[in-house]
């Protein structure tokens, strides 16, 4: 968590958080997917475990800090790779430890949500891990921006090139109500869920006349 925070600040992203993340008990925080910036955002605020694709242990030192926080890497191609990572999360929630899922399986501007994919949800049911949705909302000089997303077919190296050349990127860290806590009744069915969590975390994305940190 402190060296999230710290890594923060040697970049130069000034973060801001609304709401109260869960600090205590198994948590999966469902996120929207903007930048590798997005990993280190929300362990700043709890020592997360996080669910990321395979690709990302080969990236140049960002996949090193990545690999050694404790990551659960997902090999897409497998025909048993959900139930492998569901198992390694279930692992996790037993040791009442965070979760951090992006559902939509890839990086957006930061303006819109992709479709979920509800599977990783079941393990938080099965779990009774609580669901606190997060949205990850990006500034650039005090506007709404996708300066820092890493979409397309940009480069890792570009994309660091120009965040970390750059000034000016904010985020706000928005932590919303828990869309499901364990209480001993039977949680939602995943799909459920996954509809939920896009629903509240895209009316934080839809861009307004706001002016935000700079």
């Amino acid at each position: 968590m402190h060296w999230s925070r710290m890594l923060l600040v040697l970049c130069g992203i000034l973060t801001t958080r609304s709401g109260s993340p869960l600090t205590s008990g198994p948590v999966l925080f469902v996120s929207n997917h903007v930048s590798w910036l997005d990993i280190f955002l929300l362990n700043a605020a709890r020592p997360t475990v996080f669910v990321a694709k395979s690709e990302i242990r080969r990236w140049p030192l960002l996949g090193w800090l990545v690999a050694g926080a404790d990551t659960i890497f997902i090999e897409r191609a497998s025909r048993h790779a959900v139930h492998k990572v569901g198992h390694a999360m279930q692992e996790r929630f037993a040791r009442a430890q965070a979760v951090g899922l992006f559902p939509e399986g890839t990086t957006s501007p930061g303006y819109d949500l992709r479709p979920f994919y509800a599977n990783l949800f079941e393990p938080a049911r099965k779990g009774d891990a609580s669901i606190q949705p997060v949205a990850l909302v990006f500034y650039h000089h005090g506007r709404r921006s996708d300066f820092a997303a890493f979409v397309g077919e940009e480069t890792l190296a570009r994309n660091l090139w120009r965040v970390l050349g750059g000034t000016g990127v904010a985020v706000e860290v928005v932590f919303l109500a828990p869309i499901w806590s364990s209480d001993g009744s039977e949680a939602p069915p995943r799909a459920k869920l996954g509809h939920l969590a896009r629903q509240v975390i895209l009316q934080e994305l839809v861009p307004r006349d706001k002016i935000g940190p700079s």
